[in-house]
């Protein structure tokens, strides 16, 4: 059992390894994307609104993409089945 155990525990630092790159890339699109007045160490509204539109959209995405990936895998499966 303490090899399962190792295992779930190598799995699950490697995903929250992809999840911060993916949202620190994510993080850093969105920057680069909005933020371009550097003469305050503030951002101004516009920068902030295009942030927040920014990572929501991407959010959005992401959750669309792996709504179609479920579906795909379950025709598939349906597909596989279906073979038997």
């Amino acid at each position: 059992m303490s090899e399962q155990r190792e295992l779930q525990s190598r799995l699950e630092r490697r995903q929250m390894g992809e999840f911060m790159a993916t949202f620190s890339g994510l993080v850093q699109q969105c920057f680069d994307d909005c933020v371009n007045d550097f003469t305050s160490k503030a951002t101004t509204p516009r920068e902030q609104g295009c942030v927040s539109r920014c990572f929501e959209k991407h959010m959005k995405a992401t959750e669309r993409l792996g709504e179609r990936f479920q579906e795909y895998n379950a025709a598939l499966q349906a597909e596989q089945m279906g073979k038997q």
